[in-house]
Parts: C-alpha cells; sequence; structure tokens
C-alpha cells in the first residue's frame, strides 16, 4: 500500500514539476490580420492569447497562413508562412528571440527556378538536431510535371524542399515526395534516431483526408503510405508527443472545428477530439514546445 501511495505521489510530482508548455501558431481567416497564437500547459486544453503578433508584408496577397515554426539550438524561433494563393515563387520568413520583436520579414522564393509553379502551399519547418539544420518542405504544383490522375493540371501538387543552417544559404529546391498523387501539408516527424514518419494529405478530391509514410531519414525517401486515418475534409496536420503518445492535431474544414487522434504507432489510431479542446477559428498551424518561464513571461509581455 505505502509503495503503492509512494508511486502515485512520484509520478504527481513528475506531471507538477514538467518544465514543458506548449505554443500553436495560428491563423484567423480571411488571414489577412497576421500571426495568432494558443498556449497550453498540457498539450490538449488550448487557450487563444487573442492577439496578433506578425503582421503580414510581403507576398502577392500579402497575407499570413500556414504559419509553421521552430526553434534552434541557439533559441531563436523560425517562422515561415504562406504569402498567397496563387502566384507566388515563394514564401514568407522572419525569426524572434521572444515571438514579440521579429527580424524584418522576406521573401524566400524558393521555386524562382521554375518559372510555371502555380502556387507554394503551406511551408513547414523542421529543426534536424542531428545536423544543425531546417528542413523546409512545401506544396507546389508545376502542370504537366507529373501524372494528374482526376486532378486538373493546375490543382496537381508535389511536396519539395530545401535546407539551411542559417537561413542565408539554401540548397538547392529538389522534388522532395512523390507519392503519385496529389500531395500537400505534409509535416516530418522524428520517432528516435534513423526512424522518421511523415504526416500528409492526401489532395485527390476522391480523398482528401490524411496518412502517413515513414523513411530512415528526414529527407527521406519516403515509403509505405497508409490508408488515411481521418475522415475526409481534413488537412494541416501538427504532431505533439505526450507521454508515450503522439497526438495528431488537424483541421476537419467541413466541421469547421479541429480534430485529434492519438497513435503510439503509427499504424493504429484513435480519435480523441472529445480529449481536447481548441478555440474555435484556429486554422493550420505548427505545436512548438517551450519552458513554463518562457510561455509565463510571454503571456506577461503579449498584452503590454
Amino acid at each position: 500500500m505505502i509503495k503503492h501511495i509512494f508511486v502515485i505521489l512520484i509520478c504527481w510530482i513528475f506531471v507538477s514539476c514538467s518544465n514543458t508548455a506548449y505554443l500553436f501558431t495560428s491563423f484567423h481567416e480571411p488571414a489577412d490580420a497576421g500571426l495568432r497564437m494558443l498556449y497550453s500547459y498540457n498539450g490538449k486544453n488550448w487557450t487563444d492569447f487573442d492577439t496578433v503578433f506578425l503582421k503580414p508584408e510581403i507576398g502577392i496577397q500579402k497575407v499570413l497562413r500556414d504559419p509553421s515554426m521552430a526553434q534552434g539550438k541557439d533559441g531563436v524561433f523560425h517562422l515561415v508562412w504562406t504569402t498567397s494563393w496563387r502566384g507566388d515563387n515563394g514564401f514568407g520568413y522572419s525569426s524572434s528571440k521572444d515571438l514579440l520583436h521579429w527580424t524584418e520579414q522576406r521573401f524566400l522564393p524558393v521555386m524562382q527556378n521554375e518559372p510555371n509553379t502555380v502556387n507554394v502551399w503551406a511551408p513547414e519547418i523542421f529543426y534536424d538536431e542531428d545536423s544543425s539544420r531546417f528542413v523546409l518542405i512545401w506544396a507546389s504544383t508545376i502542370p504537366g510535371r507529373f501524372d494528374r490522375g482526376i486532378e486538373s493540371d493546375s490543382n496537381n501538387h508535389r511536396m519539395y524542399v530545401t535546407t539551411t543552417k542559417d537561413f542565408k544559404i539554401f540548397t538547392p529546391t529538389r522534388l522532395f515526395f512523390d507519392p503519385k498523387f496529389s500531395v500537400i501539408d505534409a509535416v516530418i516527424v522524428k520517432r528516435k534516431k534513423d526512424d522518421y514518419v511523415l504526416v500528409l494529405k492526401d489532395n485527390t478530391r476522391n480523398e482528401l483526408d490524411l496518412k502517413v509514410a515513414f523513411g530512415n531519414s528526414p529527407l527521406g525517401p519516403w515509403s509505405n503510405v497508409s490508408k488515411s486515418f481521418t475522415d475526409k475534409f481534413t488537412e494541416g496536420p501538427t504532431v505533439v508527443k505526450l507521454k508515450d503518445q503522439w497526438l495528431i492535431y488537424y483541421d476537419s474544414y467541413h466541421k469547421k472545428i479541429y480534430e485529434a487522434s492519438s497513435t503510439t504507432d503509427f499504424i493504429n489510431f484513435k480519435n480523441v477530439t472529445s480529449e481536447v479542446a481548441v478555440p474555435i477559428g484556429h486554422k493550420h498551424g505548427t505545436i512548438v514546445p517551450v519552458s513554463k518561464s518562457f510561455l509565463k513571461k510571454l503571456l506577461k509581455e503579449a498584452h503590454h
């Protein structure tokens, strides 16, 4: 009995003393206001800061959609976002040490060598700790480049990639993932060394749902694309590790809510939407773990 109580006490202390909090980048339609964020102490119950952290100034449309953020080993946060629905050959970039003061916004023309590019959507940052580099992936359509199946030539996406260590020098853009169907909204998840998962949206009109693929490097190659683990009309996944499970959040855009699925192996998935709370209006973003002390300071200063 005493041993049982001791185990419970240790578990309680561990949970209480956990120093991790979570930020969730976000935007609200029509996406012209700028970067919003949610915060959480447990990765399940989210609260809106109810403020705009960065107003978009670049791109044809000057919107800020699909904000993806990652933190480097020096503590600096790096943010990328979609700047236009069509016409732009790149995406927006800015960085910040405190999420309140940002560097001058830059447009990264990652598809400048592909003049027929229709769009550059949902850039996603993955920080590869093993090589101290940032992997940037996004979806683009290049008419006539791939078998379009049932899709129109202007809506036949593939994933592309570039990498950088300093956001000044970038490796040449190349094809990242061609699953032989239109794919968007892919995110890289590291399970352990040489073991990675790609969570992606099958954007063909008969699917429009989320699947996973597997690889031994953050750059792939990716194989064994799964069947869908979500309903139709879902997109914008982001993944967070909570204890022994992975929680995948995604935008269920016909239901106009955010849903979540949990998994321990990326083979079996359980819908746990009833166990999470995401504010109405939140759209496609990335979850970033931070310290509770950082969040406390940000909460204090964000509304001043």
